[in-house]
């Protein structure tokens, strides 16, 4: 009897207006200490008890908002100068939630795979960030927040992931991509405003499993990504050079006396699956107003079955991200993956594919062949990859006229010799200043019209390189840095090495 009364009380309870709170809940990327973006509509969003209406204040502004019928509301403020530090507050009938420590200023997104991944700390003592100990304890600026994002993946889109923004201390940068530490470090101090840098990253993962399934699922274009969906055999058919690299930094931690290192960038199976990572790491980010993305893959996608899509595919993921984030087209800068002993011609087919994606809008690319390593996957130099993508973005995201961009192919030319033979002549754009630094040139290699690629000799006149072998009497084709290491460079006069390229015409263009 007395649990009837109970449950009579419970059920006029809810039929009496304004019993139920509006109990408020924010996204993680909503939490203390975040960045809002500068100079755009601020958008705040949640969910909420459905019909709640709710007072949304921040700085000097308040709007009100009513939530749907299924809890969720979006509210919209003015934009805002960069500032701070601010405190936001939502009410209704419920407790009201506060943000505290909120600044106005630029938010990036750092993308990728483990070079992206590879923290200012380092993954262990042999993958080191150049100099990284005294960067960490350095790395106090109260310009910079930063949010580390968990690894996961996820069958459809989420609304939320579980980091949270930090302030930029020793403790906080040391766990965080040093690539995007650096880039925002700079960034901040050139533009003297705040900077919020979210690093959404999982090392071993192909760009399949960062696009989404709406871009997958309708472009033929990308059907081989579900041809290559992640098994254990296809990470293999990737894994052999970077296995026998681990196997001899076992045996001579072994031989040492010391533990055997963890290898943190390891592949798992669920991370390769197609849009994975786009549902779990990239689209709760979508409501929030950014200035642009900044991104460092390549490796997991430079395998036979892969590569030759991958033009296609880069290019469809960064018009998948503009398109969810639906805020035009925001800057997209990337890294040319590196220059790597265990690489292959695979490595020269994405490092081309990536040099062919600046056809795409207001993207900007971070040549890094000069600094790469021979013997490590992950070059511990990455102050000058995070310099270079802060160049492209000074230029393309801000408007700054300056030096930023590597020498890229335009065109070659055939031309007969004094001598009678006939050589290549390529032309380059960005290329005032063109050296070697006094080094053989030893990276071009040409081809008659069978296509097959044979060392050549190369020399530089002005702003361009003439090309020629005795074995190619009749040239047609050029191509450069196509292996996976190269050990000397082009640079123009700001110092910023050539691109690999090749002038075939490949079936995705």
């Amino acid at each position: 009897m007395k649990s009837s009364r109970i449950v009579l009380l419970l059920l006029s309870l809810l039929l009496i207006p304004g019993a139920l709170r509006a109990d408020v809940d924010l996204p993680h990327v909503l939490s203390d200490h975040a960045v809002l973006q500068r100079d755009r509509p601020i958008h705040i969003w949640g969910r909420a008890t459905p019909g709640a209406h709710l007072t949304v204040r921040f700085h000097s502004q308040t709007v009100a908002a009513i939530a749907d019928d299924l809890g969720a509301f979006s509210a919209w403020l003015a934009p805002e100068s960069a500032g701070g530090p601010y405190t936001l507050t939502i009410a209704g009938d419920g407790p009201t939630v506060t943000r505290s420590d909120l600044l106005v200023g630029d938010v990036w997104i750092a993308s990728g795979q483990s070079n992206m991944t590879l923290p200012l700390q380092g993954f262990d003592a042999d993958t080191p960030v150049t100099n990284g100990q005294r960067e960490i304890a350095n790395a106090t600026n109260p310009r910079l927040r930063l949010l580390l994002v968990p690894i996961t993946s996820a069958d459809f889109p989420r609304h939320d992931q579980d980091g949270s923004w930090t302030l930029c201390t020793p403790q906080t940068a040391a766990p965080f991509s040093a690539a995007a530490y650096f880039f925002g470090k700079e960034i901040a101090e050139k533009e003297n405003v705040p900077v919020g840098l979210i690093d959404t990253t999982w090392g071993g993962t192909p760009a399949d499993a960062w696009v989404s399934l709406d871009t997958l699922g309708t472009n033929p274009d990308l059907l081989p990504a579900f041809a290559a969906r992640a098994t254990f055999a296809d990470q293999q058919a990737f894994m052999p050079a970077i296995q026998a690299e681990e196997a001899r930094e076992d045996a001579a931690a072994k031989a040492a006396g010391k533990p055997v290192p963890p290898h943190p960038w390891h592949p798992d199976e669920v991370s390769w699956v197609p849009a994975a990572l786009y549902n779990a790491m990239i689209a709760p980010f979508t409501p929030l107003q950014i200035r642009g993305f900044i991104w460092y893959q390549g490796e997991t996608n430079a395998t036979p079955a892969r590569a030759p899509y991958y033009y296609a595919l880069f290019s469809a993921l960064i018009g998948d991200w503009r398109s969810h984030f639906a805020q035009g087209n925001l800057p997209f800068l990337f890294v040319q993956i590196t220059s790597y002993g265990g690489g292959n011609g695979d490595w020269g087919m994405i490092r081309d594919a990536q040099r062919r994606t600046l056809d795409v809008a207001n993207t900007g690319m971070a040549v890094t062949l000069d600094i790469g390593s021979r013997d490590n996957i992950h070059p511990p130099d990455k102050q000058d990859v995070g310099h270079r993508l802060a160049l492209a973005a000074r230029h393309i995201a801000y408007g700054e006229n300056l030096a930023w961009a590597s020498p890229l192919f335009r065109q070659a030319t055939t031309e007969v010799q004094p001598d009678g033979s006939v050589a290549m002549r390529i032309w380059f754009s960005n290329a005032d200043g063109l050296t070697s630094r006094g080094e053989p040139i030893d990276a071009f290699e040409i081809a008659g019209a069978d296509h097959h690629f044979v060392p050549a000799q190369a020399h530089i006149d002005g702003e361009t390189v003439v090309v020629a072998s005795p074995a190619v009497p009749q040239p047609v084709y050029v191509r450069y840095a196509w292996q996976g290491y190269v050990a000397r460079n082009l640079f123009n006069a700001a110092g910023l090495p050539a691109s690999t390229f090749t002038s075939e015409r490949v079936p995705t263009e």
